[in-house]
């Protein structure tokens, strides 16, 4: 199978504005950073990936992703997701890709494991996801072939990736993992990120100490 791995991401600037309440827009620009990395330097060692495509506006952000030899796709300046992950997966389909992997650039535990474990479930026609802790949201999708549904992100969006699946004859597996279901979007989120920081050993991630008092 040649996966491909897309990862978008919004203006590092402008990133984790639900958190204006908890960290400056300075903490805000090192966390979303630190994430993105984290993202790369896990699906660009997954041996299994055969590459991986960022797709954002944000140059700087373009430039981190060649650093970690990602291959980069620029937005225009009125796009938004939807669009640009379409735009991304007729790119791979190009270069031969037969399933595509949506990770967001924000999962800062995210790891080899899960990637592998996602990729173990996919069949010849087939979609594995991933949510968020609300079961609401897309954490990772999974699509065999690519293009075989379209992109519904947005509030809602995992019964509707599940729906749309169905009705395309896609077999739908869920991934469950703790890792990946930790997006980090308010502050609640940052301070489950803090406490498992302070338990484990993520010394490429920034610390915020406060975030525990956040609200």
């Amino acid at each position: 199978m040649s996966l491909w791995a897309i990862v978008p991401l919004k203006p590092l600037d402008n990133a984790k504005s639900r958190l204006a309440s908890a960290l400056s827009p300075a903490q805000r620009l090192e966390l979303a950073t630190a994430m993105f990395r984290h993202v790369l330097s896990v699906t660009t060692t997954v041996q299994q990936v055969t590459g991986v495509l960022v797709v954002s506006r944000d140059t700087r952000a373009l430039a981190i992703a060649r650093e970690f030899g990602a291959k980069t796709l620029q937005e225009g300046a009125f796009s938004n997701l939807n669009p640009a992950l379409l735009r991304a997966t007729m790119v791979v389909e190009s270069w031969r890709a037969d399933a595509v992997l949506v990770l967001p650039a924000d999962l800062p535990f995210v790891n080899a494991d899960d990637i592998q474990a996602m990729i173990g479930l996919a069949e010849n026609r087939s979609m594995v996801i991933a949510t968020d802790r609300g079961s609401d949201g897309t954490n990772a999708l999974l699509v065999r072939p690519p293009g075989a549904i379209q992109y519904e992100y947005g509030a809602g969006s995992y019964r509707r990736h599940i729906d749309l699946a169905k009705r395309a004859g896609l077999h739908v597996a869920v991934y469950r993992s703790d890792r990946l279901a930790l997006d980090i979007d308010i502050p609640e989120d940052l301070r489950d990120y803090q406490a498992i920081l302070e338990r484990g050993r993520f010394g490429h991630l920034p610390s915020f100490p406060l975030a525990r008092d956040a609200s």
